[in-house]
């Protein structure tokens, strides 16, 4: 049987990979095949599959909500030459998508490619956006921020400089042995955080401290709520964790099973357990949409007070439904009334449809 996979980020080439693996014709489709990744792929160590291409590692992490948090979890960034590579046996087709059914693709300029397709484009639809701003800077100049060997997930303590009240946070993880990044992130907003507002952020901090800013910056939009489609695989397929924004890890863990499924003959879906935690993460996402600007650090210190086995249930557990319900019973009994309210009943709030997008 022929594969042919539509996308060649990297959701794409893992499934790719698997299915040639499993002895499968595979042809990647892909309109820009060499052109490198800018955006930097991470997540906990021990979400990833033993054979993740992991570039660096620390062994600690921390979170700053209302206070301090150490999570016991390590923190890893990806390798993006090793994430890219195929084998040999991947067939790659350079060109623009102008239209595919279950069975063949047809590509700009007329070519026609058959096989099982798979689409694997990335997330589309939906209003609401994860966005960020960041800078590589030497990792003397992050002390500030975060120690060796460390990741800091998210610091919500307000940068010195904002035209708006949105909410944002602070992330700082090594991705090299002397460099870090340091990127000022809107978790979830709908539309997404305007970039210039996440820059201003970004560089008063490192102001604050001193730190020159470095040419060069990553940006970021990652949509959070767009719709899962039939047949896909990665964020195509609603991957995306709409909490974190995480959804590598997940097509990392998940190729294999796909491509065993797709060897078997067996249709690409999600299961029915799996469907069930989307819908509560997409509530949990409208709960966070409706929190003024102050309760979000306020959520994330309920979470981060969580045990560590129900904190991985509800980031980890893509078709735990158990876990999932459990952890949001919990924090939901942890919270007060108003934040109960708000998870309870999540209602669009004005900030976000008065804030300019």
């Amino acid at each position: 049987m022929d594969v042919v996979v539509v996308g060649g980020g990297p959701a794409g080439r893992a499934l790719a990979r698997a299915c040639a693996a499993k002895g499968l014709g595979t042809t990647l489709v892909d309109p820009n095949p060499g052109r490198p990744w800018r955006a930097t792929y991470a997540g906990w160590v021990d979400q990833l599959p033993a054979d993740a291409p992991i570039a660096v590692a620390s062994s600690r992490s921390r979170a700053v909500t209302t206070a301090e948090h150490v999570i016991a979890r390590g923190y890893a960034v990806l390798d993006n030459e090793r994430l890219r590579w195929l084998p040999e046996e991947v067939r790659v087709v350079a060109g623009r998508v102008v239209g595919w059914s279950s069975t063949e693709v047809a590509v700009a300029g007329g070519r026609v490619v058959t096989g099982r397709v798979v689409d694997a484009t990335g997330a589309a639809g939906g209003r609401a956006a994860q966005t960020a701003v960041g800078v590589v800077v030497p990792a003397e100049h992050a002390a500030p921020f975060v120690g060796a060997d460390e990741a800091l997930i998210m610091d919500w303590r307000r940068p010195p400089a904002a035209t708006t009240a949105d909410p944002t946070f602070l992330y700082a993880i090594p991705v090299s042995a002397d460099e870090v990044l340091l990127e000022e992130t809107s978790l979830a907003r709908r539309p997404g955080l305007p970039l210039g507002e996440l820059r201003l952020r970004l560089h008063s901090r490192l102001a604050a401290h001193g730190i020159p800013v470095p040419d060069g910056e990553e940006r970021v939009r990652i949509a959070l709520d767009g719709r899962a489609r039939n047949g896909a695989f990665g964020a195509a397929a609603g991957s995306i964790h709409p909490a974190t924004g995480y959804s590598v890890a997940a097509a990392l863990r998940r190729a294999p099973v796909v491509a065993e499924a797709i060897a078997d003959g067996r249709p690409v879906t999600r299961s029915a357990s799996e469907r069930v935690v989307r819908g509560l993460r997409l509530r949990g996402l409208a709960a966070l949409l409706a929190m003024r600007p102050d309760e979000v650090p306020e959520f994330f210190n309920h979470f981060f007070q969580l045990p560590d086995n129900l904190q991985r249930d509800y980031l980890d557990g893509d078709d735990d439904l158990r876990g999932t319900v459990r952890a949001m019973l919990r924090l939901f009994g942890s919270a007060g009334w108003r934040m109960r309210a708000r998870l309870a009943f999540p209602v669009q709030s004005a900030k976000s449809l008065e804030t300019p997008g």
